[in-house]
């Protein structure tokens, strides 16, 4: 966490009740000047925290906040996500990417490591896209491992722990959630989320996996405005609040198992269920790759997590690292 960002802590807290709350009030509460409230004020902008200033009535998180809580998390690991992490947890309020944070994490240590922020400055996506990350809006996570198997091993590993989102979302009472190749979470076409793998070390030997996933749990006006696709979010998909604790929890524990899963058997576990949530299962789409288009209908995957697509020319295999291919659908006339 940033030195600078620990004394807005309190002022956050008291705001999370949804409610206006007056300067003056807010000082008094605090303990702090008018000036100093509003000096914190602006940083919570600065980091995403939409706040509506209404003159008369003070300031206010329109909704509420809900901040994760690194207690609360433990407690709800599973036994295997305990021991695999052995509290080797961080939790930021603000970070520039928890995907780096992960990685620096690596090199000095080789065991599993989980780092969650409540906020990104420059959260990544796939293909070099900046990934929106406003504060407390949604859940932001990356999740360290090591693999004796090779960097060989590791083919279909985003497509797996799409598989352990896509669980963990399920049982947190979530429907209509689907899968799109290689990396996005789905509902109805529109985004939810991504996942972000980045792998290095031998490639016949010792491995690591740094494995970022983003999941929008509600995504307000302003953090809307900058997304430039279709997006959703869980706050969409319900009338009961999304409870961010919880559902991280979910995330790490069915993240966890799949990785001890895929240390043992590769992809080939999770074929079947990723295929079952395919979005664009035989629907016409186009893959990007560089200055090369392929139209076709997908119709699975192969043991490797590559693309199986139907083309004019016959059934062809698209693969995950050829040039970052992108998976779009068929414009309609």
């Amino acid at each position: 966490m940033r030195d600078d960002l620990k004394t807005v802590l309190p002022i956050l807290n008291v705001l999370s009740d949804g409610e206006f709350h007056s300067g003056q009030a807010l000082g008094h509460l605090l303990g702090v000047s008018r000036a100093a409230i509003w000096k914190h004020i602006q940083q919570l902008k600065e980091i995403g925290v939409e706040l509506e200033a209404v003159t008369g009535k003070g300031y206010r998180v329109e909704g509420g906040l809900q901040l994760l809580e690194l207690e609360k998390l433990l407690v709800a690991l599973s036994a295997d996500a305990a021991r695999c992490l052995d509290e080797r947890v961080l939790v930021h309020l603000s970070t520039d990417s928890t995907n780096a944070d992960a990685m620096t994490a690596l090199a000095g240590d080789r065991s599993p490591c989980l780092v969650v922020a409540e906020h990104q400055r420059n959260g990544r996506g796939r293909r070099g896209k900046k990934w929106v990350s406003p504060f407390g809006a949604n859940i932001y996570l990356s999740l360290a491992w090591t693999f004796e198997s090779g960097v060989a091993a590791l083919e279909g590993l985003s497509l797996a722990c799409g598989v352990a989102v896509l669980r963990a979302l399920k049982k947190q009472g979530y429907s209509g959630i689907s899968l799109k190749w290689p990396n996005d979470i789905l509902v109805g076409g529109a985004k939810l989320g991504g996942i972000l793998v980045e792998v290095g070390g031998d490639v016949a030997g010792p491995c690591y996996a740094v494995i970022g996933i983003g999941v929008n749990t509600r995504i307000g006006r302003l953090a809307g405005m900058q997304i430039d696709q279709v997006y959703s979010d869980l706050a969409g998909l319900g009338e009961g609040g999304v409870d961010r604790n919880a559902l991280l929890a979910a995330m790490v524990n069915e993240l966890v198992a799949v990785m001890m899963d895929f240390e043992r058997q590769g992809f080939a576990g999770f074929r079947e269920e990723w295929m079952a949530a395919d979005y664009y299962s035989g629907k016409p789409v186009e893959i990007h790759s560089g200055s090369r288009v392929t139209k076709g209908v997908p119709v699975g995957v192969d043991l490797s997590g590559n693309l199986l697509l139907e083309t004019a020319a016959g059934q062809v295999k698209v693969i995950g690292g050829e040039m970052l291919p992108s998976l779009r659908p068929v414009a309609t006339q």
